[in-house]
């Protein structure tokens, strides 16, 4: 049985400094000659059930389904900011995107804050990241701190398959090479993200994108979700039509073309996947497989993310390693986030964590199931969709509890019976009969936002983000 280390929700790591982290990371390293290589993959705008193991007749996704194979696939998983950058830094740290400063895209992380490559180097790993970074720039040139930076690419005028298949490159030719020391390798993909572009979003490739996902004539197409119509109770600035002249043919292609974009990176997650058999390193890798928000696809008639409903803010989480972890089980209890990542990665690696993180390691419920894990987590947003404050979901064993800026002097409340109600079609926040579920879902965001000294971290503006990237750049 290797050595672990167990990791406390919210609790310091019993280090004080940077340099006595490094120290105790070359001390684990010598002490541990056999530890695990990690990999972690991760798609962008993947949904928690887009993948058929998940049950999906829809998509045909293989090789994601053998990560799922041989490891713990957690279907409570929400993100930390149902968007691109906020998602993927608190990823990288496992610290909030309001303690990082990470409250919009193209934003850094705060520089304070160690990240997942800097940990693990320090701890005697090879470090490499492929793929997108977006923390401030896409594709890095200047490097990602911890990271040797493997993009070979940019983004520009290329879908977002031809990007991912550079990535994908990259990511092999890194597994591909002699490793002393064990490694931690990031392979971070776009899709299904260029379904944005039917969604709207300005771009010259739209025309290509149909022409490469277009269903042919009598092809069958996914039905309109059961969850279609709007909800009801909920205040027009907290959800809002999108697409309002889409007919339902519209909406199933819609449909069809995020699909075919889930195969695609599929291929792709499936060639890095053989490189590591090929490598002779399967065994001794931990496997981690996410995303950094959902897509709406049509419930609620939402395109997109920066949405609290699980469309948007669920995603998947495997965590699977051949012969250690249990394999094909399907856990549809334990609410995990993916602020738990680093933690639970240090964890099985026998790596020393940051000082200081919002997570827990996911190691326990692994390996011990019936344990409680945690009792909420907690999703949030900001910005101009979110105007006058930052917004949050709260999610527990049953209820979802979103809280929007006051406007007009009124607050805006939605709670949810995910239990009764697991399309959330009906906001409960007004009915008396959970007033005392609304009230522990407010204290539980009140205490939340203490513990994380929300209120110390202003909302970070468009400017200040220009601002911030300008200095790093001198």
């Amino acid at each position: 049985m290797r050595s672990r280390t167990t990791f406390f929700h919210l609790t310091q790591a019993g280090m004080t400094g940077w340099g006595t982290l490094l120290l105790g990371g070359l001390l684990a390293a010598a002490e541990s000659p056999q530890r695990p290589n990690v990999l972690v993959i991760t798609t962008d705008q993947q949904r928690v059930d887009a993948m058929s193991a998940a049950g999906n007749q829809w998509a045909r996704t293989p090789h994601m389904d053998s990560i799922a194979a041989r490891g713990v696939y957690f279907t409570k998983s929400y993100t930390p900011y149902p968007l691109c950058s906020p998602a993927r830094s608190s990823l990288h740290t496992g610290r909030t995107p309001h303690e990082i400063r990470v409250d919009r895209n193209t934003v850094p992380i705060d520089p304070a804050m160690p990240i997942s490559g800097q940990v693990f180097r320090a701890a005697g790993y090879d470090t490499g990241y492929a793929g997108k970074w977006h923390m401030p720039a896409t594709y890095p040139s200047d490097g990602i701190a911890g990271y040797e930076v493997l993009n070979k690419t940019t983004r520009n005028n290329k879908l977002a398959r031809d990007v991912d298949e550079a990535t994908m490159t990259a990511a092999v030719e890194f597994l591909q090479r002699r490793h002393d020391r064990p490694f931690l390798l990031v392979a971070s993909f776009i899709n299904p993200h260029d379904i944005c572009l039917p969604a709207g979003e300005a771009s010259p490739l739209l025309e290509d994108l149909w022409k490469k996902y277009q269903p042919a004539a009598g092809t069958a197409l996914p039905p309109l979700p059961a969850n279609f119509a709007m909800s009801t109770g909920v205040p027009p600035r907290a959800l809002r039509r999108q697409h309002a002249d889409w007919d339902e043919a519209q909406w199933r292609r819609y449909r069809y073309a995020y699909f075919r974009m889930m195969e695609d990176v599929d291929r792709q997650v499936g060639q890095v996947l053989a490189a590591l058999r090929q490598s002779g390193q399967e065994d001794n890798t931990l496997i981690v497989f996410t995303s950094d928000h959902g897509e709406g696809l049509g419930s609620h008639q939402w395109t997109g993310k920066m949405m609290f409903f699980d469309e948007e803010a669920a995603v998947p989480l495997i965590l699977s390693w051949k012969g250690v972890t249990p394999p094909g089980r399907m856990d549809r209890t334990h609410l995990v986030s993916a602020l738990d990542v680093l933690p639970t990665i240090c964890d099985y690696a026998g790596v020393k964590p940051p000082p200081l993180m919002r997570g827990r390691s996911l190691r326990a419920v692994i390996e011990h199931p019936d344990q409680p894990g945690s009792e909420f987590v907690v999703s949030e947003m900001a910005g101009a969709a979110t105007a006058g404050g930052r917004s949050f979901m709260v999610r527990t064993k049953r209820y979802k509890y979103m809280a929007f800026p006051e406007s007009g002097g009124q607050r805006s409340e939605l709670l949810f019976d995910l239990d009764a109600d697991p399309g959330e079609m009906k906001n409960l926040a007004s009915e008396t009969t959970v007033a005392g579920e609304l009230s522990r879902h407010r204290q539980l965001l009140a205490d939340w936002r203490q513990t994380t000294e929300e209120d110390k971290y202003p909302i970070t503006t468009a400017g200040a983000a220009q601002k911030a990237k300008a200095k790093r750049k001198r």
